[in-house]
């Protein structure tokens, strides 16, 4: 009984602090997650690259958050190799910090968080105070639910299961190393995971030297999150996250054996603490950084060796990927899911080569350039035609509800797709030609706004694709946020504009109506693609039924 109870307490505990560390980080991204997003791009060398890591980690709580998203900037093609791993390690060690931080003795500071956070966030209306006072909030729910970790522990204390136990993970590292490393992937978090490990070594429930290989292991295993979060995207971008893998894994082992070997013969004297345990967390993440950052650049030829790219499409064949649907043709409903998900991927691609040259053309006006792209509508057109279909005849006896349901949303996706397309086709792209035929050209800082804005929607586009892949929340989540960020770019742009009109800028004047339609274009194409983190959102309770008090006052604020 005492085993059972243990265990159902150790339960509710894990998912409180798992709860606690998402609610930090949901009112962190809310308040301020959709800008900081450009910092990635912003990096010059290696050293800069690390510090903007350890500073989005302590942001978004999560390593594997800073991971997932430099992945995505790589897929773009907006990150170079050295500069995207070096981002990442920095990240690792943010993480560190962030425990360091959780894990001093806070337990008097609960009830102040409590009372400050809840009133901000019950009583205020403003949005940054609102979500400051969830941050509050949640690190009071991390506090409370490291003091239930520590009760859980109790009704076992002096039973005969947990020295067993505990005695058998410190005489068999490795597994001890491997348990840490299951225990971070399975938990998807492994500022949670590290923070479980040193509680239960602060309230001797565990062994010093079984926590240390724990810990070791949760670092190791850290880094599988990405890894698996990252499956689909392009096999440049996945580089960095097996990268990271690699080296993480290759300087746990070394560590692992090397000090239980030192611990074994005596050779190290530290205090075996819960703390000592964070500082060894701090010297595995910080000495791992310094390192690697030297060699970020030579790891990529040896990484390219190892994943190589794809071999390019036989020049006799046509290059083009081919529809993942056969009419007619149906087996269990996982596959037609699957067939269904690939075509979308198809139809992103397509939408992306699209919208990728845009910027180019405003500058260029190529008249040849902006025919080839509004020719390859008629194939994003044909992919809509081709789902459409295939979903209408899909055997209804075959399928559940639920599984039905996600063959009608994907084909909701695709038609906000195939919309997308008509925006880059039939507006950016006309306009792009009007602007040449006039020859006009935007002002400095009008160009400078409209390519930000393209920029943004490019990582978007890269983010939307990853969400479609893995209908990963903290994705969704971020891919919605950016779809905010950039309405609040579109406003601050027309602002922006209409204040260089009334200081008589010749350069605005002339391309005013380009420029404002210019804008609603970009706004409307990138509403579009953010559509695929809807059901995931909604799925997950992070969506309302209906958002009509919040879009009449976003357009209050933008009139």
């Amino acid at each position: 009984m005492a085993i059972l109870t243990f265990l159902i307490s150790l339960a509710g505990a894990t998912m409180f602090l798992l709860f606690a560390v998402r609610m930090v980080r949901t009112g962190i991204e809310r308040s301020y997650g959709a800008s900081f997003q450009r910092l990635l791009t912003g990096t010059g060398n290696q050293v800069q690259a690390g510090g903007v890591g350890i500073g989005l980690a302590l942001v978004l709580q999560s390593s594997a958050a800073v991971a997932l998203l430099t992945t995505g900037f790589a897929s773009g093609g907006y990150l170079a190799f050295p500069t995207g791993l070096a981002i990442v390690l920095g990240g690792d060690l943010g993480s560190a910090l962030i425990i360091q931080i959780l894990s001093f003795k806070l337990d008097w500071l609960v009830p102040v968080l409590l009372a400050v956070g809840g009133y901000l966030f019950v009583k205020t209306e403003g949005k940054k105070t609102r979500q400051a006072g969830r941050i509050l909030m949640g690190i009071a729910f991390i506090l409370i639910s490291l003091r239930f970790l520590r009760e859980a522990m109790d009704p076992i204390r002096d039973s005969a299961f947990l020295p067993a136990v505990a005695g058998y993970l410190a005489r068999d590292y490795i597994t001890a190393f491997l348990v840490g490393a299951g225990l971070a992937f399975v938990m998807h978090s492994s500022v949670a995971a590290i923070l479980m490990c040193v509680t239960l070594v602060q309230i001797g429930a565990i062994p010093f030297a079984a926590g240390l290989s724990l810990v070791l292991g949760a670092n190791f295993g850290s880094a599988f999150i990405p890894v698996w979060l990252s499956r689909g995207l392009s096999q440049s971008a996945r580089r960095i996250p097996y990268a990271n893998l690699g080296l993480r894994g290759s300087w746990a082992v070394a560590c692992l054996i090397a000090v239980n070997s030192a611990l074994g013969a005596g050779l190290l004297e530290w205090p075996q603490t819960g703390q000592m345990l964070v500082y060894v967390h701090l010297l595995f993440n910080g000495s791992l950084l310094i390192l690697a950052l030297p060699i970020c650049r030579h790891i990529e030829p040896l990484m390219v060796r190892l994943m190589p790219e794809p071999p390019p499409p036989d020049p006799g064949l046509d290059g083009r990927p081919v529809s993942a649907l056969e009419p007619g043709v149906y087996g269990p409903p996982a596959q037609v899911l699957a067939n269904l998900k690939r075509e979308l991927l198809r139809m992103c691609d397509l939408v992306e080569t699209m919208f990728r040259p845009l910027a180019e053309l405003y500058k260029t006006g190529e008249v040849d350039q902006i025919k080839a792209l509004q020719a390859m509508d008629a194939e994003v057109n044909a992919c809509l035609s081709g789902i459409r279909s295939y979903v209408a005849d899909i055997p209804a006896d075959s399928f559940d509800k639920e599984e039905m349901k996600q063959a009608r949303e994907m084909v909701e996706y695709a038609i906000r797709l195939e919309t997308a397309g008509d925006v880059a086709s039939q507006r950016l792209a006309v306009l792009a030609g009007r602007l040449h035929k006039k020859n006009l050209r935007f002002s400095a800082d009008g160009w400078g706004e409209i390519l930000r804005m393209h920029e943004a929607i490019m990582a978007n586009l890269r983010l939307a694709s990853n969400v479609l892949i893995s209908d990963d929340l903290e994705s969704a989540r971020l891919l919605n946020l950016e779809k905010t960020e950039l309405k609040r770019m579109e406003r601050d742009s027309r602002k922006r504009h209409l204040k260089r009109l009334q200081r008589g800028e010749r350069y605005s004047f002339d391309t005013s109506d380009i420029h404002l339609e210019t804008l609603r274009a970009l706004r409307e194409f990138n509403s579009h693609v953010a559509a695929v983190s809807y059901p995931v959102l909604y799925k997950n309770g992070q969506l309302l039924e209906t958002r009509l008090i919040k879009e009449m006052e976003d357009s209050e604020v933008g009139t």
